[in-house]
């Protein structure tokens, strides 16, 4: 990253997300509205330079509309997005300048390529989006693959179904760093992956944080993944943040109900070990009409009145961590205010 894109220096959040919220309208049979899934209701956070942040949590809990929010890919309904102290939009920087500097990989190797497109020509399309000439944009896609591990002559004039999974992955990894973005999204980059091949890509993305200055969003429901790769964590839960703080707090001390049953439920290697009943039984409730106060408590153990009737706020427990629950804030009203952070 050159120190020229660098504007507010290393204190100065590269993301700042204030407020964000996307509600996706359900349609009637005759197009009109009649209700809303909350998928991200209102959600801040920061993502410091030359960091991981893993974002973690149940499979609708909002991780990936909050990615392509991030990206622009679709409109928020409200709050702001801050880049490097440049707001996006309202008069700040375009989402097509946002996305020189900030880039996406996504889940789907093979559907997030154009299956019509060869590796370099799909890798070189965004580079001439950007105003680059074709034959300028073949060299630095042909780097771009060299960076990732792939020899641009057998591999640049193969088209994906030609490719397997993981050499796919390499692919799209080249196409989101070709534009040297700061950012780097990665969205379930590596769970559709087998383990041999997850570690390959886990290594090649720390290999390339390091000798691009990137930064990552790195969303995950793997959790021993996500502590293997990142520097702070994010939990969500319906559309809410729950808990951030620095990984090796968040693992060996998460304080929120939600928090601890994502790690007890993690499969042991160990026979010994083996996970006999599930720390987190039911299903998520409908985004549609979500339950008032904190929205876990229909699943909590610790669940009581307050629950119900006041939505928890993020509060400081320690330094640069993070939770929402009544039950570790004093003073909130619930009976074990205080009591659970450090509970085993």
């Amino acid at each position: 990253m050159s120190s020229l894109r660098d504007r507010g220096g290393p204190a100065q959040p590269l993301l700042s997300v204030a407020g964000l919220r996307k509600y996706f309208p359900l349609r009637g049979p005759l197009g009109n509205t009649n209700a809303h899934v909350q998928a991200v209701d209102g959600i801040s956070f920061n993502v410091m330079k030359g960091e991981t942040l893993g974002v973690v949590g149940e499979s609708g809990c909002g991780k990936s509309t909050t990615a392509r929010l991030l990206m622009h890919l679709i409109k928020p309904d409200a709050g702001d997005i801050v880049l490097d102290g440049d707001p996006i939009g309202h008069g700040g920087i375009t989402p097509r300048e946002l996305r020189r500097d900030v880039q996406m990989v996504f889940q789907d190797s093979y559907a997030s390529l154009n299956p019509r497109h060869t590796a370099s020509a799909e890798i070189a399309f965004g580079l001439k989006v950007h105003g680059m000439k074709s034959g300028q944009a073949k060299e630095h896609a042909h780097a771009a693959l060299r960076l990732v591990g792939l020899d641009p002559n057998l591999f640049g004039d193969r088209y994906p179904h030609e490719m397997s999974g993981g050499q796919r992955q390499r692919v799209n990894v080249a196409r989101g760093i070709a534009l040297n973005p700061r950012l780097l999204i990665l969205d379930e980059s590596v769970s559709a992956l087998d383990k041999s091949v997850q570690a390959q890509v886990l290594n090649l993305l720390a290999d390339l944080k390091e000798r691009l200055n990137l930064t990552y969003v790195f969303i995950s429901h793997d959790l021993n993944v996500v502590r293997h790769v990142a520097d702070r964590v994010l939990v969500m839960y319906l559309g809410k943040i729950f808990e951030i703080g620095p990984a090796g707090d968040i693992y060996a001390n998460a304080a929120h109900p939600y928090t601890k049953a994502l790690l007890a439920s993690r499969l042991s290697m160990d026979p010994a070990h083996r996970v006999t009943a599930a720390p987190l039984t039911g299903d998520p409730p409908n985004p549609v009409r979500p339950p008032s106060g904190c929205r876990f408590r229909t699943r909590c153990a610790l669940a009581e009145t307050i629950c119900a009737t006041r939505e928890p706020p993020l509060n400081d427990i320690a330094v640069a961590h993070q939770v929402a629950c009544h039950a570790v804030t004093p003073g909130s009203g619930h009976s074990q205010a205080g009591g659970i952070a450090n509970a085993a």
